[in-house]
């Protein structure tokens, strides 16, 4: 099961990307229509798609505006493809303010680890993430540098493609954020306790994508993580819950440069190497196969000993 979790962030107010935050609400859209890549491969690959809205922050095409604040109803995942989550509608500028409360961030915790625990109960036994969030690349990069005591400037990435005089802005807006934050904490990001971090430069859909890597750990069941939202995620799902790490298989490798430094502080191995940026879930979903090739492996293939096979003695 893939779940897209969408969100929108205030960072784009610094131009950090060319994209309108509209693009969120319409890709949303996209997504419930069957259009989007994630749909495309998911169907090739036998999986479903949920998308959940925890913080898009204006309408999305098609759909009525539902609640802010609420929690999901018990039995919504899954209607239609579409769980209404919303915290908030986007975060607030993390380069000049906390991206949300400390309250905000735990209902998007939450969400996540409900939608987690919904699918498992629904006969999910693999979960892969999926993410959906002009702008999110931002506060993927002042994550994995928070949580891996690495610079801005080694964790921050083009995004969507920019050129190089949004990406050292981007950079810029990354430091401001942390240091920030660190004013505002008292202590150096890395140190704050992960809701605290997530309140001060993390997302929405990032927040609630940590709570489904931790709902999926604690039903037991694997978790395919996609690119460097996810990966941003994990991390601080592991921050919040170490045991989590044990359940995480890397779906691939994003271009991202944050991507690399979060695998290889998570101590992860990525399935594939295609060069890819999308997101969506779309690298996690392109993995499935291997996963359930491995898993089938580790439980049909006889082993010397089943087969009667001689082995070398001595």
């Amino acid at each position: 099961m893939v779940a897209v979790f969408a969100g929108d962030h205030g960072v784009v107010a610094e131009g950090v990307t060319p994209w309108p935050q509209e693009v969120t609400a319409q890709m949303v859209a996209n997504f419930l229509a069957g259009g989007a890549a994630v749909n495309v491969l998911a169907r090739e690959v036998g999986a479903a798609v949920v998308v959940c809205d925890v913080g898009v922050a204006t309408d999305i095409p098609g759909l009525a505006a539902g609640p802010t604040g609420e929690a999901p109803s018990p039995g919504a995942a899954g209607r239609g493809g579409f769980v209404a989550a919303k915290v908030r509608p986007g975060t607030g500028n993390l380069a000049a303010e906390p991206a949300m409360t400390e309250a905000e961030a735990a209902a998007a915790l939450d969400v996540g680890a409900w939608l987690a625990a919904d699918l498992v109960d629904k006969g999910a036994d693999l979960l892969v993430t999926g993410d959906m969030g002009i702008g999110n690349t931002t506060p993927s990069a002042a994550l994995v540098a928070a949580l891996t005591g690495r610079p801005a400037s080694e964790v921050t990435g083009r995004g969507t493609g920019v050129d190089d005089e949004t990406l050292a802005r981007k950079t810029a807006v990354v430091e401001r954020g942390l240091e920030r934050a660190r004013r505002a904490g008292g202590a150096a990001p890395g140190e704050l306790p992960p809701q605290r971090l997530l309140a001060e430069v993390g997302g929405l859909e990032i927040a609630a994508l940590a709570g489904y890597v931790v709902g999926g750990a604690a039903a037991g069941v694997p978790v395919v993580v996609d690119g460097v939202i996810a990966l941003a995620a994990a991390l601080v799902a592991r921050a919040a819950c170490p045991d989590c790490a044990g359940y995480l298989v890397a779906g691939h490798r994003s271009t991202e440069p944050g991507a690399s430094v979060a695998l290889e502080a998570l101590g992860l191995a990525p399935l594939l190497d295609l060069g890819l940026r999308l997101g969506e879930g779309t690298g996690a979903c392109l993995a499935l196969p291997l996963v359930r090739v491995a898993a089938r492996v580790l439980r049909e293939m006889a082993s010397f000993d089943d087969a009667g096979v001689a082995t070398l003695e001595g």
